[in-house]
């Protein structure tokens, strides 16, 4: 049975209009007063629910959002204002609004995942990345509750629907364009390890060198942030090497930027000492000096594309789960440029 306000009004030796107004965090209540009515709800696992009017329709109109981390340092990367443009103007297009997850832990964000869900303040939730053992994802799927994902799952992806580009073969694709170029020392440089893009796109990597019997050198791989200075770490650890790399194949533009910026401080040249190819294709990559050569992953399609899964999965609950694969493209500029043998084996 439902937990109510009266049963926690009860255990805090309270009436339930104190319950009430503790929720709505009501000034003339005493902080003492707050804290012993909360410590009941939370005992009792009680969660307010903010949207009953809406609920008497059975419906939020509105959408929940739940980023990768928190959100001041998630919107550095331009990968995330074009996946929310492509999210909200279908949400618009359907009259939904969107409300945002935000947390500094996982612990954190999870809490206010739980709160949307147990609250009733979103008819569903759309995750805008894919963590390997992530527990929001085995939440959502314990209660049933209507979700979709940017990104593949890692573990039985066809009971989860989610939108993504083919990761694998858009790395592959990348690394083969280099060897096509003449080169064989390709490093790789991606972003957590947690994430399921990154492991794909490692796999790709990986899959082009075996096929061209090029050896995998550890060294090579390198692991950071999606943003521009994890590039610049990138940099110094590649570039310390014996045999550095003379192309890179780097999974995001803004850490392809920290790159090239590091690159020059110390002296060297893109594309004449390194080659780059980077992935997402923001506007910042075409106006790089020089202009960056990128895949272009369709950021806006896959907010759509996800929102346009997720209300058909709330207006048809019993509809089956799918995948939406978002093409993806070379989008070629200025950072590669092809070497001969003799300089590959240098």
């Amino acid at each position: 049975m439902a937990v109510t306000i009266k049963d926690v009004a009860k255990l805090a030796n309270v009436a339930p209009s104190t319950v009430s107004r503790v929720i709505a965090n009501n000034p003339r209540i005493s902080e003492q007063t707050k804290r012993r009515v909360r410590e009941a709800m939370e005992e009792l696992g009680y969660h307010p629910n903010y949207n009953a009017r809406s609920l008497a329709n059975r419906s939020t109109q509105t959408i929940g959002l739940v980023m990768p981390s928190s959100a001041d340092k998630v919107l550095q990367n331009p990968f995330f204002p074009e996946v929310l443009r492509g999210i909200s103007t279908k949400a618009h297009e359907k009259e939904y609004t969107l409300y945002m997850s935000t947390g500094a832990t996982e612990e954190e964000m999870l809490e206010g995942v739980m709160g949307m869900v147990h609250g009733r303040r979103v008819d569903g939730i759309v995750m805008l990345y894919s963590r390997i053992d992530d527990k929001i994802m085995t939440f959502l799927q314990e209660q049933n509750f209507p979700f979709t994902v940017i990104g593949k799952p890692l573990v039985n992806p066809d009971s989860i629907t989610h939108v993504d580009n083919d990761n694998f073969n858009a790395a592959k694709d990348v690394t083969e364009h280099f060897i096509g170029k003449g080169h064989e020392r390709i490093a790789f440089v991606g972003g957590n390890l947690d994430l399921v893009v990154t492991v794909e796109r490692l796999h790709g990597y990986e899959k082009a060198l075996q096929e061209a019997e090029i050896p995998l050198q550890d060294d090579y791989v390198v692991h950071v942030e999606f943003l521009k200075e994890g590039g610049q770490e990138a940099v110094m650890e590649l570039f310390s090497l014996e045999n550095p790399p003379t192309a890179l194949v780097v999974a995001d533009d803004l850490m392809a930027l920290g790159i090239m910026s590091k690159l020059d401080e110390m002296g060297l040249s893109v594309p004449e000492d390194v080659s780059i190819i980077s992935f997402n294709n923001v506007m910042l990559a075409e106006y790089a000096s020089p202009p960056l050569t990128s895949v272009d992953i369709n950021i806006f399609q896959l907010g759509y594309q996800a929102v346009n899964c997720l209300l058909e999965k709330i207006s048809d609950p019993e509809s089956g789960n799918k995948r939406v694969c978002v093409p993806h493209q070379v989008v070629e500029r200025w950072t590669v440029r092809t070497i001969n043998q003799n300089e590959s084996m240098k």
